[in-house]
């Protein structure tokens, strides 16, 4: 067991986050020396992120643009009373170009893989191995800890790229197929078409716990692609995960226990929205937020991290509150009415609602009018919540 040096900045964990956090780094600060250390064999693991155009801001496009594979200029939602097709630009980013790229920018030594880390302090990292390294500031950069701190649904999803051995006449990404059976809950098939033959069928739905069958999800896609029509293909890769739906918490504790005195981004800092537990876009903005700071020690990072992590929390209070009624005031077939009548408004709010940036007027217009779950059981619901 050795114990080695680094003068710069050492970010355990080379899932998304951390290495859109090293490529910021590489390209923003190459005065300060970076290490990233991932457990898997690649950065990024076996993953598409997407996104929406108006997700990430302007001055932070920089940071993405070289990871994505694929761009659609508009999205398409179905529901069983409403379909709309919406403007504006849809993305992809596969995990492979996320490897690649870490892999040409920054510098040979800078980074390992196939390397646990075991403990994380301010200023120092021990590996599986036993070794140490001491740095000038440390990020915990390692998914989620104990989220037993938190009030959470989930969004679980299996998700397959096919390759058709014909057209399967989608043009335009369906961000939500609700169309499908609601008996159990809100769900919906997700569509991503890379070309005319080649496309992402994934079957999505919420639900109160994180298990996962993936080979009962799986029949369903298989009798989605039948009932579509969309004819023989091969399965050229798989994928699977739960993403946390928050509807309350006591998050100063969810951030302790994650790592006193650490800072941390991504699922481990509680960087997600509340909604669709999508992480890029807090990956984005807390990667250019650390390469654009002054003091880059230990202490201060967990400062940083943890009174952006803070605020973040607070400000989304909106989206606990739509979560908890999806999840305990509305009947699980009828779940699906509250995305149907969201998705009725206004583009720019449905925008800004993905973005976390929703406004106080679009808080409003999203409240107001009938709403699509009982309201004895809304205030239940929201009486129930922890303080």
């Amino acid at each position: 067991m050795a114990l080695t040096k680094h003068d710069g900045l050492i970010i355990a964990g080379g899932g998304l986050a951390g290495s859109l956090l090293a490529l910021a780094m590489t390209e923003k600060r190459a005065d300060v020396p970076v290490m990233l250390i991932e457990a898997g064999e690649t950065f990024g693991g076996n993953h598409l992120w997407s996104f929406f155009d108006t997700d990430i801001a302007d001055e932070d496009r920089w940071l993405v643009q070289p990871l994505v594979s694929h761009h659609w200029d508009g999205h398409i939602v179905a529901f069983p009373d409403h379909s709309r097709k919406l403007r504006g630009g849809y993305n992809t980013i596969r995990s492979q170009q996320l490897d690649a790229l870490v892999r040409e920018r920054m510098k040979p030594g800078s980074f390992m893989t196939d390397m646990k880390v075991v403990e994380v302090r301010d200023d120092l990292v021990t590996l599986q191995s036993g070794d140490k390294i001491k740095a000038l500031g440390v990020i915990d950069a390692r998914g989620a800890a104990n989220l037993g701190y938190l009030d959470l649904g989930w969004q679980k999803f299996v998700g397959r790229e096919y390759r058709f051995e014909r057209p399967h006449g989608v043009t335009h990404p369906v961000i939500m197929d609700a169309t499908v059976d609601q008996s159990d809950g809100y769900r919906f098939v997700y569509l991503l078409p890379f070309d005319d033959t080649h496309m992402l069928v994934e079957d999505t739905y919420y639900g109160d716990a994180p298990e996962l069958d993936i080979a009962a999800v799986g029949a369903r896609i298989d009798a989605y692609v039948a009932q579509r029509n969309f004819g023989p293909g091969e399965i050229l890769r798989e994928e699977s995960g739960c993403l946390p739906v928050a509807m309350d918490g006591d998050f100063g504790a969810f951030w302790r226990v994650g790592g006193a005195r650490v800072g941390k981004v991504g699922l481990r800092g509680g960087l997600f929205h509340p909604t669709t537990g999508y992480t890029l876009p807090d990956a984005v903005r807390t990667a250019a937020l650390i390469a654009g700071a002054g003091d880059l020690s230990g202490e201060a990072l967990h400062d940083l991290t943890e009174r952006t992590a803070a605020k973040a929390w607070k400000d989304r209070g909106f989206y606990r509150t739509l979560d908890t009624m999806l999840f305990r005031a509305a009947e699980p077939a009828q779940r699906y009415k509250i995305l149907e009548r969201f998705y009725r408004l206004d583009a720019n709010l449905i925008a800004r609602f993905y973005a976390g940036q929703s406004t106080m007027i679009d808080k409003m217009r999203v409240l107001s009018g009938k709403p699509p779950v009982p309201i004895g059981k809304a205030v239940n619901a929201l009486n129930s919540r922890r303080a």
